[in-house]
């Protein structure tokens, strides 16, 4: 299967309003302009791929049981738009919080890249076209320690994030208000936009 242009994406705060520990499917809101963002970008061929810290898991207040609730009530969402998500990576562990084997240090919790090397196991994907999309800093390093430019949004924590960078002297390669506003530089990037 030939290597695809890629579209890695935050979950809380870029696809869906910010929630502390979201555990419930019932508070899951896609953000205004989201579905027809992502059925854009899937019309056009990217793959979209959802990388998302999830430390409610070790921390006891959710279960894959509660976080597949969630995904399929996203993926109802995007459905009546014709858009989807290719696949959900998440990472249930926390550092110094939780029980084992929860509580542990590893490579998938963001900013390290180590959701999106195991995306890279199911998915062909092409690194020289793919973006990646989220609302904080640890997104974007993420994205950034496997060489792909990204988009900071303003949604969620977008905004203290952005702050964060200027304090530091840093921008992010894109600062967008919000997903949709994103759309044509995310197919520019990934060499799907029409001409």
């Amino acid at each position: 299967m030939a290597a695809r242009p890629t579209v890695f994406l935050d979950r809380d705060g870029t696809l869906i309003r910010e929630v502390p520990y979201l555990a419930s499917a019932e508070q899951a809101e896609l953000l205004p302009g989201v579905a027809e963002a992502l059925a854009s970008l899937h019309r056009a061929g990217a793959q979209l791929i959802v990388v998302s810290n999830q430390s409610g898991i070790a921390r006891g207040l959710l279960d894959d049981g509660d976080l597949l609730a969630i995904q399929q009530k996203i993926d109802a969402g995007l459905e009546a738009l014709g858009a989807r998500i290719d696949g959900f990576y998440h990472c249930p562990h926390h550092p110094s919080v939780g029980v084992p084997p929860q509580r542990r240090r590893c490579r998938c919790r963001k900013p390290l890249p180590g959701l999106l090397e195991r995306a890279a196991q199911d998915f062909p994907i092409d690194w020289t076209r793919s973006v990646g999309v989220g609302d904080d800093v640890r997104d974007l390093q993420a994205f950034a320690a496997m060489k792909i430019p990204s988009v900071l949004v303003g949604t969620g924590k977008g905004r203290q994030a952005r702050q964060k960078l200027a304090e530091l002297g840093k921008d992010p390669d894109l600062y967008a208000g919000h997903l949709a506003e994103a759309v044509p530089w995310l197919l520019h990037q990934t060499g799907l936009a029409r001409t």
